[in-house]
């Protein structure tokens, strides 16, 4: 899902790269300015990059009773399908990988053998699920790992038809130039140590987020906020960030891609939404309720 087609390929080169290029966005807004304002975090306390970006709660009242009354919360059947769907694509690109170093490039032919064999995707029992949900789920993983283990195939496919003196490793950079759930130190932007970046292209050099539900404009502050701790932490720009979209409906998979240049309005954006929450974390300050989904699994608490 990570990849870009050939139409959003000319987009990012003749488009989204020119433009990123030529964006001059100031120097305290990049994020190896951490250590001076705006950038410098005003509390001690470290946030998550997701509870900066996330809005589902028009108060951000979720926040307050997670990180302030300590209220733990059960995760609803969304997020659980967000999580076990993401997991798939994550393992299905590890598992190719791993298979491609194991048998080296003169095997190729046990490559595919082993890529194409079928997986069983299995719902943990810890999620105490609903049999007709979980069967649900178990049906879109295989969806979703069907998709992409024919995906990364026609990729090796390309990359060993181009290049006869190709090595394992060198294999594994062209055909799959991605980096999964990637590790990175937040902490210098006041957010976790642990942050877990979606993806990170190479080839497409770009912050990737997946998203299993319906297109929202702060999703952007997600992969902003991965991009300015990018540029903390390895002191380059970084100025792409793209969310994917998943969908399935009538058991076929749907993907759109919002790519986005990462400009001063999101970096200001994201500062807002991190210093508001921290103050509010640290101040102890209930923002009260509005009018909200009932999705949310603070709903019957607040209500």
């Amino acid at each position: 899902m990570y990849f870009l087609n050939d139409e959003e390929k000319k987009h990012l080169l003749k488009g989204f790269l020119p433009r990123s290029r030529r964006a001059d966005i100031v120097e305290e807004l990049r994020g190896w300015n951490w250590h001076q304002p705006p950038l410098i975090p005003p509390f001690e306390l470290k946030i998550g990059a997701y509870e900066v970006a996330n809005a589902y709660c028009p108060t951000q009242r979720d926040l307050y009773l997670r990180r302030v009354q300590k209220v733990k919360s059960q995760a609803n059947l969304a997020m659980i399908r967000g999580s076990i769907l993401h997991d798939v694509l994550v393992k299905e690109m590890v598992r190719t990988k791993r298979i491609i170093y194991q048998y080296g490039v003169r095997n190729y032919k046990n490559i595919f053998k082993d890529i194409e064999q079928s997986q069983q995707y299995k719902v943990p029992d810890n999620y105490n699920l609903a049999d007709r949900d979980k069967q649900g789920l178990e049906k879109e993983a295989a969806i979703v790992g069907e998709f992409e283990s024919q995906r990364i195939t026609s990729r090796i496919y390309d990359v060993l038809v181009k290049q006869p003196y190709i090595g394992e490793d060198s294999l594994v950079n062209l055909a799959l130039p991605v980096v999964v759930e990637q590790k990175i130190d937040g902490s210098f932007l006041g957010m976790s140590s642990h942050l877990s970046v979606d993806a990170y292209s190479f080839s497409e050099p770009m912050i990737m987020d997946l998203k299993f539900g319906e297109r929202k404009r702060f999703h952007r502050l997600q992969t902003t906020a991965y991009a300015l701790v990018m540029e903390a932490v390895y002191e380059f720009p970084v100025n792409l960030g793209c969310i994917v979209y998943a969908k399935i409906k009538d058991d076929r998979l749907f993907i759109e891609k919002d790519i986005h240049i990462i400009d001063e309005e999101l970096r200001q954006w994201f500062i807002e939404e991190r210093d508001g929450k921290m103050r509010m974390i640290e101040e102890e300050i209930d923002p009260g309720i509005e009018k909200c989904s009932e999705n949310c699994p603070y709903h019957s608490l607040c209500h």
